[in-house]
């Protein structure tokens, strides 16, 4: 059993920054491939950052340039840095270890596991 708790949420103006951070129980954590989902309301959940067990990343067109996907292994901490935050950017986000992913082929073919924390809510707006 793999538990997930996110935090770093908040409300931020559009331009502005905000880290999250994703706490992951057990002794495993150093070989998962880690996701970042969001999901805005009344939408599916979208995966936009991928960390492998390796430190290879991956990110969605919509947020490549502007967040950074990274981990602490020592401290089995995931992390999302987020900037030039836009309002579109708003939304539950959770973490997640990836049950599919390859690096070969687009993010919408990878599929979470079914450990889900809570979430922490991002919430862009003026």
């Amino acid at each position: 059993q793999v538990q997930l708790a996110e935090s770093g949420g908040g409300l931020v103006q559009p331009g502005g920054s905000l880290r999250l951070s994703c706490a992951v129980s057990g002794s495993a954590f150093r070989l998962y491939t880690m996701g970042w989902y969001r999901q805005a309301h009344a939408q599916e959940r979208e995966l936009v950052a991928v960390i492998s067990s390796l430190g290879g990343t991956k990110y969605a067109d919509s947020v490549k340039g502007r967040f950074t996907i990274s981990r602490d292994n020592a401290n089995n901490t995931l992390y999302l840095q987020m900037n030039a935050l836009k309002p579109e950017d708003s939304g539950v986000y959770y973490c997640n270890p990836l049950r599919r992913y390859s690096h070969e082929v687009p993010l919408s073919q990878s599929r979470p596991s079914d450990y889900w924390g809570p979430g922490t809510q991002v919430t862009v707006s003026s």
